[in-house]
């Protein structure tokens, strides 16, 4: 546009002229039209060529419809014109439903520019039009672009928009059907999970891993786990479907995409069984918002085996613990503890003196001494299979609760 405060070349051009000019450019507009679009065709021959209602490409409607645009306003000044929106919005909009981005759109917008400068550049010579104007319409016709491509930016935008709405949507359903217990047939099931698959252009996995996620903050923005990992970020405690977890590179890609965020991932199932993976991961978020899990990161499920066996099931373990251990209420609190972890040491170790003393880190004639108090306190039945086994069940889960000297254990690999 030109300025408020300096005078226009074009304005020098006698009106008569101008009109002339107009008049003669808006009749090269049919044919000029029809040559950007062959052009085109050559330059970008996989482009879908979609027809009107009257059988005439609307490729070819829109080229004419801003050529006149940018013509007609040839007589009323150097104001960059109007673009016509619902046109260039459409196309914007067709290059979403294609699948493909802007980038072909915008070159093509280019190239219809140019061509459109050099005949009217050529209209200008044979109509001795001065150079200063033609540099300025030269300015004008690229705002004009700039115009074009940003209606066609913002009709991409909303059909984008829409079109990832209606991919959440269906997706969503998909989750539903994923990680809920299931109410039909197997057979019933596999058919509606291939049905709601294919309408996001999903693939159904063999096996999979449910993750549930907890915000690092409530504005936190979602991982960027691509399309084949489902997201679900509508719930307080957001999930996520890692199809095949073998893929080469996925688990890179879910750890690289979830840095900063808490929460477990479930073991690996058959597709068939995500609620059950799900079941996992909730547990041990669960346990991870009472500290007896570590948080800060995305742990797996199948690390903590032994937290995610033992704690769940407090009442059966507490009671179990009250039996087993109810040789120990007659010693005092610190020797009590010091008694249960010796014990646990040597039920685990199954080694003598000098192993469990190292295990411990005290001395040997110490451990011997608790063993001896051991055998006391139990007798015999610290010889029995079952009850030896019973007794460690209650240990270790005192340890995982932090009841030891030594506080809680997140992992579940040797002591």
């Amino acid at each position: 546009m030109t300025s408020a405060t300096a005078r226009s070349a074009w304005q020098d051009v006698p009106p008569l002229r101008v009109r002339q000019f107009a008049e003669r450019a808006l009749a090269e507009v049919p044919t000029l039209a029809e040559d950007i679009l062959g052009e085109i065709q050559r330059e970008y021959p996989q482009l879908p060529l979609v027809l009107g209602d009257n059988g005439e490409p609307l490729a070819l409607l829109g080229i004419r419809r801003a050529l006149e645009h940018f013509v007609e306003h040839l007589d009323k000044g150097l104001d960059t014109p109007r673009v016509p929106s619902q046109v260039f919005q459409g196309f914007g909009r067709g290059e979403v439903l294609q699948g493909r981005s802007l980038d072909s759109l915008q070159a093509i917008y280019r190239m219809g520019i140019r061509m459109s400068w050099r005949r009217l550049a050529a209209i200008g010579i044979q109509m001795e039009i001065p150079a200063p104007a033609m540099y300025e319409l030269a300015d004008v016709g690229f705002e004009f672009l700039d115009g074009l491509v940003a209606e066609s930016v913002r009709g991409y935008a909303e059909a984008a928009a829409r079109r990832a709405g209606e991919r959440l949507r269906l997706q969503r359903r998909l989750l539903e059907l994923m990680l809920s217990e299931p109410q039909r047939s197997a057979a019933e099931v596999a058919e509606l999970l291939a049905d709601r698959a294919a309408r996001i252009g999903w693939t159904v996995p063999h096996t999979v891993q449910v993750a549930v996620l907890l915000r690092p903050a409530r504005s936190a923005v979602a991982p960027a786990v691509g399309d084949e990992v489902l997201l679900d970020m509508e719930c307080d405690q957001p999930r996520m479907v890692i199809p095949d977890p073998d893929t080469a590179g996925r688990a890179e890609l879910v750890r690289r995409a979830t840095a900063g965020w808490s929460g477990a991932i479930g073991p690996q199932v058959p597709v068939a069984g995500a609620v059950k993976s799900l079941h996992w991961a909730q547990n041990a978020v669960g346990m991870m918002e009472r500290g007896l899990l570590p948080s800060g990161e995305l742990l797996h499920c199948t690390e903590h085996t032994e937290a995610l066996v033992l704690l769940p099931p407090e009442e059966l373990i507490s009671d179990l613990a009250r039996r087993r251990l109810a040789p120990l209420d007659s010693c005092g609190p610190g020797h009590r503890i010091r008694l249960a972890e010796t014990l646990l040491a040597w039920l685990e170790t199954r080694g003598g003196a000098p192993e469990v003393a190292r295990r411990l880190g005290v001395h040997p004639q110490t451990v011997r001494y608790r063993l001896r108090q051991i055998r006391e306190l139990w007798g015999r039945e610290i010889d029995d299979p079952d009850s030896r086994f019973e007794l460690e069940l209650a240990l270790r889960s005192m340890r995982l609760r932090g009841e030891f000297g030594g506080g809680a254990r997140h992992t579940s690999g040797p002591p």
